[in-house]
């Protein structure tokens, strides 16, 4: 078989402090001369019912857990950020056209348990936080304005005209990640497939994230590109007074001394303890989602992951110091998630026929690009992930919580403990 490229572009989160007011739906290409598609579909409905997310998302924290040691370790003075949930469920996605070795190592990466049912759990975690969006006005509380949180998780798939798709790599898709097949023509117009598919992208993420795939990223030779784009806005559940927020000296993973802009807020508010690091969470609007905080005595302390830290979280008054923060992370995945275990995927020995029997295919580099910016009335931030595959001393009761030295942080949803985000702050001045 003739061995072409092949990409599994995953766009993942954006996520902004306050809701914009929604367009109507439009068809981005309508206007345009080139980029011309069809639309093909798998003859299964997306499921909508009996999708239990528990294992996704645990699949998806010990994923994250492991990957976030890797990122850290690769770069230990800077800031990171990224999203398990998203680069899961791409991953899984890809997974739904492997076979034999390539599957098994790419189920062991993401800790799948049950591989007859990741997709449907899948499924599951994605109504999850579906079910997130909310609105109402403070008018009637006697406040201004409104809490609003929305959030959304959506997938695409971009054919090479003529390639031929398995029926059961359809059907799973369209089952259980509500993904459709859209054809382009890369061999013959590989710029107007880029525009096309970063118009989606930008369209999917509210223009968060424009221009996904630079020049160059597709070629002739491109047969597929598989999309996820995850978009969210949300404001905390208690806005933070601005007129509280000063100046406080911060210790930055290398020891330095920088003054971060410390915002102040408390209550009663999910707090644990360990030997030598503290943990409190702050929720966003309505209590659906909400983002851990971890610090230690130290910048080298041990902090626990996500699976060990989530249960302890019990309520306590807390009074918590959070600094501004704004920052991004650009880094390739490849060679971490080879050597995290799915090495055969990046290989010629990669089987991928369960997408297609017209090529042989393997991945050549997974790029992951991740910002954020934490302020008085919320969170924004946006990633992006491409898969590129180739042919062949307070009061005793009140616990005091002072980010100002490196902390690690997760966004979460509360019901299923699955991390949307999370990451690491070295230095909040700094901007990667």
């Amino acid at each position: 078989m003739e061995r072409r490229q092949f990409i599994a572009l995953l766009a993942l989160p954006a996520v902004a402090q306050a809701l914009a007011a929604c367009g109507e739906d439009e068809d981005p290409f309508a206007n345009s001369t080139k980029g011309r598609r069809s639309s093909l579909q798998g003859s299964a409905a997306r499921v909508t019912t009996d999708a239990d997310p528990t294992a996704a998302a645990a699949a998806v924290n010990a994923f994250g857990a492991d990957l976030f040691e890797q990122l850290v370790a690769k770069n230990p003075n800077a800031n990171l950020v990224f999203s398990p949930v998203s680069i899961a469920i791409a991953l899984a996605m890809t997974s739904a056209g492997a076979k034999g070795a390539t599957l098994n190592e790419i189920d062991g990466v993401l800790h799948v348990t049950d591989p007859d049912g990741i997709h449907r759990s899948m499924n599951g975690l994605s109504a999850a936080f579906d079910a997130c969006n909310k609105s109402k006005s403070l008018a009637a509380e006697g406040g201004e304005g409104s809490h609003e949180v929305k959030v959304s998780i959506t997938n695409s798939l971009w054919s090479q005209d003529g390639l031929t798709l398995t029926p059961a790599f359809l059907d799973t898709l369209s089952a259980e990640y509500g993904a459709g097949v859209e054809t382009v023509d890369y061999a013959a117009d590989t710029e107007a497939a880029r525009i096309a598919i970063n118009d989606w992208v930008a369209d999917a993420t509210e223009d968060r994230i424009p221009e996904l795939l630079g020049e160059g990223v597709l070629t002739a030779d491109t047969l597929l590109t598989l999309v996820n784009a995850v978009y969210l806005k949300a404001n905390w559940a208690n806005e933070i007074y601005p007129q509280a927020t000063t100046g406080t000296p911060f210790t930055t993973a290398k020891g330095d001394t920088v003054t971060a802009q410390m915002m102040r807020t408390g209550g009663d508010l999910p707090y644990a303890e360990g030997d030598g690091w503290q943990a409190t969470a702050l929720p966003y609007a309505f209590g659906d989602l909400d983002m851990v905080f971890a610090v230690g005595d130290a910048a080298t302390t041990p902090l626990p992951d996500a699976t060990v830290l989530f249960p302890q979280l019990a309520t306590r008054t807390v009074q918590l110091g959070l600094p501004r923060f704004d920052f991004a992370t650009n880094t390739t995945l490849g060679d971490t998630l080879a050597a995290m275990g799915m090495s055969t995927a990046f290989s010629d020995a990669a089987d991928f026929s369960g997408i297609t029997t017209d090529a042989q295919l393997f991945i050549a580099d997974v790029v992951h690009q991740a910002n954020i910016t934490l302020d008085e009335k919320g969170t924004e931030a946006a990633a992006a992930t491409a898969v590129v595959m180739a042919g062949t001393a307070a009061p005793t009761d009140v616990a005091v919580v002072i980010l100002d030295r490196p902390f690690t942080f997760w966004l979460r949803h509360t019901a299923t403990g699955a991390a949307l985000f999370m990451g690491r702050v070295n230095d909040p001045t700094a901007t990667a």
